[in-house]
């Protein structure tokens, strides 16, 4: 054990000292001075919002560019459309790898999320299988699925103020309704439990940073026992939890296949398929069926959640927007039905929200860093090989340039001078870039519309008072982490009127 850390302490004095020559010998981007040894970590912000130290930084350096040290790992920061759009969209081939890291992929073999593989064809055929059923067209055959589960929030909001409950159930129904077709009712269905203690552990473990052994792998070769080896221990515990959530509902099926009761869905599709064809790769390609269907939740479950609770939280701050929504809904679909997808174009206000919600709060701020394959130079600078490069999704969406007033909640931002919904494109930086873009953003955008227009057509969402008849109205704070959530703020759900509580009580049928 000794001799490991003897090691470990050589390479990274290795890392360290090749660190130093390069930045001497290049001109790197700009970015705080660091100290020696360990760099940039004691500057990187370990529990507030980075996105927004980052966004700092930028302006303070006078850079959209800004580089860290951490422990002789180079860490790129984008903070503008241009940059991203100049290195990871332009310049994908070489800007769309990811890192790897010892405790996601060695230990939770996390990356069996298509999300975390690292660019080459293992990825190009798990994110072909997605696409398939995933692309822009192929979601509307989920809307059904969408709009009951939209209604039944509907029916849980009366009866509770808790909204990020009712998000989940729906969150959690509608992504394995369509992709194992199980029917879920509660949050605390015992899969749904799985599956989020699961997902919190590999979204900790796909922090870089978030692990010593992550800088320096070769601890991992220390046994579970040893002190220093606790990620090692836990990765074997999350190791099973991730197994058992990709693996549970795809078994299942395949057992109410062979007994005639599995309702259609994205993964009988995908056996049936593999059963007709019987290829000389079968065993490959029943695998990748098993982590794309198994990984879906874990795309689509705490980003829907988190879109939809920025969204109560924007109506509860900005009482003139929510008014503004519901009368275009008044007079467009009428007072005494819910609304549907047919009334999707004809609702260009309410969609200008949906935009709004991503661009104002973008879900995963930071998104999934990047990795560079070789050395790379722009506006002057050098980017080493190696590199993780961050879009700071939300730097871009909060430019003042391109944004005025960017932090104000204001849907007409996406509307044209006659009242039409406009050029929406930048809003959708919110889903990532380049050849890593959310594969799974045609059925985000589904599945927000719906929700969002079902509250507010049913619904007026307030604040709550206290015993002074006063309002107290949420702080508006974000808690750090890769999926920003609002602070835990309160929110009340009253009908707007005796025909809007008719209907919440008949949305069922």
């Amino acid at each position: 054990m000794g001799v490991l850390i003897l090691c470990a302490i050589a390479v990274l004095a290795a890392l360290l000292c090749y660190h130093h020559f390069r930045a001497r010998r290049f001109r790197l981007p700009p970015g705080p001075k660091g100290l020696p040894v360990v760099g940039n970590v004691l500057d990187v912000p370990k529990d507030g919002p980075g996105w927004l130290t980052y966004e700092r930084w930028s302006n303070e350096y006078d850079s959209d560019v800004i580089y860290l040290n951490l422990l002789g790992s180079s860490i790129v920061i984008l903070n503008s459309s241009k940059a991203t759009t100049d290195l990871l969209e332009k310049r994908s081939s070489i800007y769309s790898d990811r890192q790897r890291l010892t405790v996601l992929h060695d230990y939770v073999k996390g990356d069996r999320a298509f999300a975390f593989l690292g660019y080459g064809d293992e990825w190009r055929q798990h994110r072909g299988t997605f696409h398939k059923y995933f692309h822009g067209q192929a979601v509307h055959n989920f809307r059904p699925k969408m709009l009951e589960e939209a209604r039944k929030v509907l029916v849980r909001l009366q009866s509770t103020d808790d909204y990020n409950r009712c998000f989940r159930v729906m969150s959690a129904a509608s992504i394995l309704g369509v992709t194992f077709g199980m029917d879920i009712e509660d949050i605390n269905d015992p899969y749904v439990v799985l599956a989020e203690e699961a997902i919190n552990y590999v979204l900790s473990a796909a922090i870089p940073g978030s692990f010593v052994v992550d800088s320096l792998p070769i601890l991992k070769y220390l046994p579970a026992w040893a002190p220093g080896a606790g990620s090692k221990r836990k990765g074997a515990e999350w190791h099973d939890l991730v197994s058992r959530m990709i693996l549970t509902p795809f078994e299942t099926l395949k057992q109410k296949m062979a007994e005639g009761t599995a309702k259609p869905c994205i993964a009988a599709a995908i056996v049936q398929k593999l059963e007709e064809s019987k290829g000389d790769d079968a065993q490959r390609e029943t695998q990748i069926a098993q982590y794309v269907t198994g990984t879906a939740y874990t795309a689509a479950a705490d980003t829907t959640v988190s879109s939809l609770c920025t969204f109560i939280l924007a109506m509860v701050l900005n009482p003139e927007v929510q008014a503004l929504a519901q009368e275009e809904i008044d007079r467009v679909i009428g007072t005494t039905s819910l609304p549907d997808y047919t009334y999707r174009d004809s609702l260009p206000y309410v969609s200008a929200i949906m935009y709004e919600v991503l661009r104002w709060r973008p879900v995963a701020p930071l998104g999934v860093p990047h990795r560079l394959i070789e050395d790379d130079e722009y506006e002057g600078y050098h980017i080493p090989g190696g590199s993780l490069v961050v879009g700071n999704i939300w730097a871009i969406t909060h430019d003042p340039v391109r944004y005025l007033n960017p932090d104000a909640f204001d849907p007409t931002r996406w509307l044209t001078t006659d009242g039409q919904l406009g050029d929406v494109t930048d809003a959708l930086v919110a889903f990532g870039f380049g050849r890593r873009v959310c594969p799974g953003r045609h059925y985000a955008l589904e599945a927000l519309w719906i929700t969002l227009v079902h509250v507010l057509a049913a619904y007026r969402i307030e604040p709550p008072v206290d015993a002074h008849g006063r309002a107290r109205p949420p702080s508006g704070e974000y808690l750090p982490g890769f999926i920003a959530f609002p602070a835990p703020f309160k929110a009340v759900f009253k009908p707007r009127s005796p025909v809007a509580l008719g209907l919440i009580q008949t949305a069922l049928g």
